[in-house]
């Protein structure tokens, strides 16, 4: 991410639909962020300052799902400004929870929630950033995980490519020592067919993983399904289940599809 001679490389964050859990996440670093803030210039982060710098950017990272055609309009020009994009978070990088609309009449859910939903201009459906422009990186996660998010950020600041696990749930909880739920007590867990990147945090509360980090790179639903249905999920669990944080994601999306073919 080498900078424009005479500048410190400029960072950028950006929100579109989400709730600021991920930016958050940035602000949470702390003592990390007071050592990339000494090797970058912060020049747009609403979340943190409310003086924002023209661009271009070396390296943005973008929060939030595109549910307006303003957000797809302005993705496009963030795109134009910027180096490097990277998004951060489920709404980024599957649409988010309120990709839930995508399989409903978005004109009757505004009817519901606003007095005057003809005031509302939105999509009919909430995409990921990947949608509409190229993306250089995905950051999972809802949130996503700091430590990770650090790694992203200085990953590029040294102008190599980030180290973020690609393996599943199931890893973390054997490097943590965590007795598998699904083997011991027959808990369904989405474990096997989730990204990496929460430590296995629910599992080693003895609760089944609910996919929060998205799909893992090497998924086998075929397989894992009837793993589900033989720890007592119907089919109606098993979509409940799979449309969470990540309902837009393509292997969850396949899988939903399969269970409910009409």
């Amino acid at each position: 991410m080498a900078a424009v001679p005479g500048r410190s490389p400029q960072l950028a964050v950006w929100k579109f639909a989400s709730c600021d859990g991920c930016q958050l996440t940035l602000l949470d670093c702390e003592d990390e962020l007071l050592g990339i803030a000494e090797r970058v210039e912060i020049t747009h982060f609403l979340e943190a300052s409310s003086a924002p710098g023209p661009g271009p950017y070396d390296l943005s990272l973008v929060e939030g799902s595109v549910t307006t055609a303003e957000d797809a309009e302005r993705i496009r020009r963030i795109r134009a400004a910027s180096r490097r994009l990277v998004t951060i978070g489920a709404c980024a990088t599957a649409g988010g929870v309120q990709a839930l609309r995508n399989y409903a009449d978005v004109a009757e859910f505004q009817a519901t929630v606003y007095a005057r939903p003809d005031y509302i201009e939105t999509l009919a459906t909430s995409t990921p950033i990947s949608a509409h422009v190229p993306v250089d990186f995905e950051l999972r996660g809802c949130p996503i995980d700091r430590g990770q998010l650090v790694e992203v950020i200085t990953a590029y600041l040294a102008g190599r490519t980030p180290d973020v696990p690609a393996h599943s749930v199931c890893f973390e909880c054997k490097r943590r020592g965590t007795v598998c739920v699904i083997v011991a007590h027959g808990t369904p867990c989405l474990g096997p067919v989730t990204h990496a990147g929460c430590g296995a945090l629910c599992p080693a509360y003895n609760r089944g993983c609910y996919g929060c980090f998205g799909p893992s790179n090497s998924t086998n639903f075929p397989s894992f399904i009837p793993l589900l249905r033989r720890d007592g999920m119907e089919t109606l669990d098993v979509v409940r289940v799979l449309r969470t944080f990540n309902t837009a994601a393509p292997e969850f999306e396949a899988a939903v599809r399969k269970e409910l073919p009409g």
